[in-house]
């Protein structure tokens, strides 16, 4: 995104003292410790396929590392990770895709891979709607008008936030566990016993504990998260190190904490999103073609096959729920995601 369009879609009149007063909260990074391709020939060495190469862009406030496949000149379909996961959730669906005759487009979100900031004194923010500018960012930056967008975690909540605020920009959406965007009033209210064991790292990570705790374990951490809430999904540890190389970046933390953070209320957001912060918090309606995929061993899935939401898609739009696939559907059920992007691209 040019800086014109940046500061034209925030808004103006951000002072030097707003953002001096988030300064000391969220630090700075250095470059990434691994470059994508040693990660991808340390993954190959070990027995778990990887992309062959990433590519890097500078993009609004990041130079955003990226894998592609397919056509130059198909038709965009960019594809957003969650936490604790990375761009391989996608190492499957991208070939399929692109035989399709796709240009697929995989970044890191921030805090990720080799995703990092341009400047050092740039704000270390993640609130919700700083990631969907990213991938504006990113397609003004490749120069694609409009995509299909396919996620999952916070990816989803990406895919639903850029679907919501520049819809002229999103052809389709697949959007795993369906309607995302965080109402941060609601998360205020508490949920039944059973329901708030699955967030349980969501409060760790709200104590300083939970931060020097993630800091320390980040891979146990992850692995940890991987297997409660994909309980069938049977990885190696080569394909789990593999991912963990992401969380190598300088900036993952202060990203996962901030997060998390912010969406209970427990951190303050950057002055210039709050604008686009009251749009989401009135939970808007996606009208773009959708198609909405539940893991029935999510513990994240309510057990209303998608009843909960589907008041939120106002456009064309179907629901699946996978048996027997937990929370990572994209890299649990490669072959179910793609006919997803398929089916939501034709309607």
């Amino acid at each position: 995104m040019k800086r014109r369009t940046f500061g034209k879609v925030l808004g103006a009149g951000t002072t030097s003292t707003a953002v001096a007063s988030l300064a000391g909260m969220l630090r700075p990074s250095s470059a990434a410790s691994r470059t994508g391709a040693e990660a991808a020939g340390l993954a190959k060495a070990r027995g778990a396929p990887s992309f062959a190469a990433l590519k890097q862009i500078r993009a609004g406030e990041l130079s955003i590392g990226y894998a592609e496949a397919g056509p130059a000149h198909g038709p965009a379909l960019i594809l957003l990770h969650g936490w604790p996961y990375d761009i391989h959730s996608y190492v499957e669906v991208t070939p399929l895709l692109a035989t399709h005759g796709y240009r697929v487009i995989v970044p890191y979100l921030r805090g990720y891979g080799t995703t990092t900031f341009l400047s050092r004194t740039t704000l270390r923010n993640a609130e919700q709607a700083v990631f969907a500018l990213d991938i504006i960012a990113l397609m003004d930056a490749l120069r694609i008008e409009r995509a299909v967008l396919g996620g999952f975690d916070w990816g989803s909540r990406t895919a639903d936030i850029v679907a919501v605020l520049w819809p002229e920009r999103c052809k389709a959406l697949v959007s795993v566990s369906g309607y995302l965007i965080t109402d941060r009033k609601q998360q205020h209210l508490p949920l039944p016993p059973a329901a708030e064991w699955a967030w349980w790292y969501q409060y760790y990570f709200s104590t300083k504990r939970g931060e020097l705790g993630l800091a320390k374990y980040r891979r146990d951490f992850a692995k940890l998260i991987w297997r409660n809430v994909s309980p069938t999904w049977h990885f190696s540890d080569a394909i789990f190190d593999r991912t963990a190389q992401a969380f190598d970046n300088p900036d993952y933390v202060h990203i996962v904490i901030h997060n998390y953070r912010w969406r209970l209320g427990l951190a303050p957001g950057d002055p210039r999103y709050e604008g686009l912060e009251a749009r989401l918090a009135e939970g808007p309606p996606i009208n773009v073609p959708t198609v909405t995929l539940d893991g029935a061993l999510d513990p994240f899935t309510p057990p209303d096959n998608g009843a909960a939401y589907r008041g939120k898609f106002t456009g064309p739009y179907v629901h699946r729920t996978l048996k027997g696939i937990g929370h990572n559907v994209p890299q649990e059920a490669p072959e179910a995601f793609t006919r997803a992007v398929l089916e939501a691209d034709r309607m």
